[in-house]
């Protein structure tokens, strides 16, 4: 699936399939997790620090149906949060669960956030930065946008290093991932199109590695549930 490398062709997809699968979206997430990926969410979040300033403004990135800016929304309620993503009806998919909370969607492009420079307290992005059609790019709208010392975390699935959990994670998510995300949201591409473009994303360490090309200081990461997902955490130097 040439969707999965990058560029314009990747964009379009992306865009076009996201804003068709936004009705099943939450649920097939959960489903398809095992529900773990809410836990991996709240750990991501905890990285972010908001407590380091509680009333800042803080940027989600292809933020979808606005489940990580609803909790941090509602985990610092002196927090404002922007959630930003190019699928306009992903976020009308998840406008019930900020009402009350101090959360701003945008419909905006990663590569071209209608953010000023320096005005983020941090930025977040949950499974959403390997949609980017240019992922260095992206990195670099980001230090653009964040404030001296912002923290920027990105939760993302990844490859586990042990073989034998290498392999039955690739038999899930290479075969009965797709048959039931397809069974279930219609969609006859879309869950095809996930381990494609986990396979084309970058491993931990090279992800790391163009975090630092593109400025971040202080980058680091960890693997979650025995490598299946990461959380890289950089920071813009002060």
């Amino acid at each position: 699936m040439r969707a999965a490398e990058g560029g314009a062709e990747k964009s379009r997809y992306v865009q076009k399939t996201f804003s068709e699968i936004a009705p099943r979206y939450d649920l097939l997430n959960h489903l398809l997790s095992l529900n773990i990926d809410r836990a991996w969410r709240r750990k991501a979040i905890a990285s972010l620090r908001v407590d380091r300033k509680p009333s800042g403004i803080y940027l989600d990135l292809c933020a979808g149906t606005l489940d990580v800016s609803a909790m941090i929304a509602g985990s610092h309620p002196a927090a404002r949060v922007i959630g930003a993503d190019f699928a306009e009806p992903m976020l009308r998919a998840g406008t019930a669960k900020i009402a009350g909370r101090s959360v701003n969607p945008v419909t905006a492009d990663a590569l071209r956030l209608p953010v000023r420079s320096s005005s983020m307290a941090g930025a977040i992005v949950a499974f959403g930065i390997r949609n980017v059609a240019d992922l260095d790019a992206g990195l670099r709208e980001v230090h653009r946008v964040l404030e001296p010392g912002g923290r920027f975390v990105i939760l993302e699935f990844s490859t586990p290093r042990s073989s034998i959990i290498n392999g039955a994670y690739q038999l899930y998510f290479n075969h009965v991932l797709p048959m039931i995300g397809g069974l279930i949201s219609g969609h006859r591409t879309a869950y095809r199109y996930l381990p494609k473009s986990v396979a084309n994303f970058p491993s931990t360490d090279e992800l790391a590695s163009r975090m630092r090309a593109a400025q971040f200081a202080n980058v680091k990461w960890s693997s979650l549930t025995l490598g299946i997902a990461a959380i890289h955490i950089g920071e813009r130097a002060a």
